[in-house]
């Protein structure tokens, strides 16, 4: 059976010259969604994060894009297996139409929250919707990205005052931290 990491380093990972969103250039680059948008990938990626998360989290989602099919995805799966875990995204920008607000799905005030993202750097994104979902009357517990290149989101998260889990880091990939 192929693992998560095999699947990740086999679909999503390209090596040559890139420049990543912070401008800084690297050697490698992990497009995750060609693991966590694939059948194959996401019940994968499913099996490591309902493993990772918390009994008693009842929602799932984080900024959109990177986030949409870890969250969409993990929560269709926990249902079949009995799990009710409600799903959403966290919009780049306001929506100043229909019901507004940044927040798009099924979270409810009250919930207990995981925020996911497919790969982070820095992890800007996830402390950004953990804030959202703050707002919103819900209480982020977890941050989970599916990788993590950088290496730095553990302390970025902790100053925040939450828990950070990778699924698959750049080390398990055959890569340095940051490079």
């Amino acid at each position: 059976m192929v693992t998560l990491v095999e699947h990740v380093r086999t679909h999503s990972v390209r090596e040559g010259d890139f420049t990543l969103k912070s401008g800084a250039k690297s050697g490698w680059f992990c497009d995750a969604k060609q693991t966590t948008c694939s059948p194959d990938g996401m019940l994968l990626v499913a099996d490591a994060a309902l493993e990772a998360i918390p009994d008693d989290v009842t929602a799932i989602g984080g900024l959109t894009m990177g986030a949409d099919a870890v969250a969409f995805g993990v929560a269709a799966v926990a249902a079949t297996r009995g799990r009710e875990l409600r799903s959403f995204s966290v919009r780049k920008e306001v929506k100043d139409h229909g019901g507004g607000g940044r927040i798009a799905g099924a979270l409810q005030e009250g919930d207990k929250v995981v925020i996911v993202e497919d790969a982070v750097t820095r992890g800007v994104s996830m402390i950004e919707a953990a804030d959202v979902v703050r707002s919103v009357g819900a209480e982020p517990v977890l941050l989970l990205s599916v990788v993590d290149r950088g290496g730095t989101v553990t302390a970025m998260a902790a100053d925040a005052g939450l828990p950070f889990i990778a699924l698959v880091t750049a080390p398990d990939l055959g890569f340095e931290y940051g490079s």
